[in-house]
């Protein structure tokens, strides 16, 4: 299987949790053998790629300000010659399928296209309707978070299989030391609603005051969403207990020194950022939202799971947490044999034997 291409493509690589699974695996079959090329569209890069993988920006833009056009039109060119074309298509965030499957076929190239939410969370599109509906009956493979969605993927896509977002982050071997009592959270603060920040003011406003010397630190880019939570922040008095970080490229100490972090989102996929902050040590408490944190925690065994959006009861059970200092250690401890089932090794190995089953198929 070695020098097999593969081609990961996705619309940006700047901050955000996709991007960073695209990241972990990109590297990851680089160093095993594997020619890597990561192709997007537009943006930045906000994360780390090794040396031999090439970074294939096809960011010309067109009249049309679309980034599916435009992306059809660059990635239709850029494979019309035969030796830019990979052994296989890593497609990644769904509506980019409406550029990269038709292209795969055209080519004759093998594609696997990958889910990133669960079915439920996205607003309703023509386009993805079309996708999903037509268009995933094509690819070789089509990979989803969780359990949650494969039998609704199954009555759309010939192959259907679920793979784990890899956790990005090395255990943490002291997992148990002193922590500052830091309470962190993080996403994208321009998706504030979607990550539940409005209400994690709220949260924070029902138990700081009570625990004087702890604070709530929020991590993530987003200018329009900081505005709002600013407001909010000042609206409720609680400034001196809650600082927002912006985009943060240390996260992983970050993590490493902070006691507790808190999920408050209404809606996820398999939330990469609830596996890292088990591997460094942190008590987790999230709400059991559709979908992902009941697939990583097991409720009151290596985190806490709360009634989906149920304020009251997260601000108790956060309360709780910050009182236990016994509590946050078991679960701290109990995380290790969760770990192992996410690492990238594990996941890494999945996605071999998809590929090899692919090309031999």
């Amino acid at each position: 299987m070695s020098r097999l291409k593969i081609d990961f493509i996705i619309s940006k690589m700047s901050s955000g949790g996709a991007e960073r699974v695209v990241a972990n695996l990109a590297n990851y079959f680089a160093e095993n053998s594997y020619t890597v090329r990561v192709v997007t569209f537009y943006g930045d890069d906000h994360y780390s790629l090794n040396k031999s993988i090439d970074r294939i920006k096809l960011h010309n833009k067109g009249i049309i300000k679309s980034v599916l056009v435009n992306g059809f039109i660059n990635l239709i060119k850029f494979y019309s010659k035969a030796t830019n074309r990979p052994t296989v298509i890593s497609s990644h965030i769904d509506m980019l399928g409406i550029v990269t499957i038709p292209i795969a076929r055209l080519y004759n190239i093998k594609i696997i296209v990958s889910e990133h939410f669960n079915h439920k969370f996205p607003v309703y599109h023509p386009l993805r309707n079309f996708l999903w509906n037509k268009l995933y009956k094509y690819p070789n493979a089509v990979t989803v978070l969780t359990e949650y969605d494969l039998s609704f993927f199954r009555q759309r896509a010939k192959k259907v299989i679920v793979m784990e977002n890899p956790c990005s982050f090395s255990i943490n071997q002291s997992k148990t030391e002193i922590r500052d009592k830091t309470i962190l959270a993080i996403g994208n603060l321009d998706r504030l609603e979607h990550k539940g920040f409005d209400n994690l003011i709220k949260i924070a406003q029902n138990v700081l005051p009570k625990n004087p010397d702890w604070k709530l630190r929020i991590i993530g880019p987003g200018d329009s969403g900081r505005i709002k939570l600013e407001r909010m922040i000042e609206a409720s008095n609680m400034e001196r207990y809650i600082e927002l970080l912006g985009f943060r490229d240390d996260i992983q100490s970050l993590m490493s020194t902070s006691s507790i972090f808190i999920l408050s989102s209404r809606n996820e996929g398999l939330p990469m950022v609830l596996l890292e902050a088990m591997s460094q040590g942190m008590s987790c408490i999230a709400y059991n939202c559709v979908s992902g944190p009941s697939d990583i925690i097991d409720n009151n065994i290596n985190g806490i799971l709360v009634e989906d959006q149920n304020l009251y009861k997260m601000s108790q059970e956060l309360d709780s947490l910050i009182k236990n200092p016994k509590k946050r250690n078991e679960l701290i401890i109990n995380s290790t044999s969760t770990l192992e089932r996410f690492s990238i090794k594990s996941v890494g190995s999945k996605w071999e034997r998809l590929i090899e089953q692919l090309i031999a198929s």
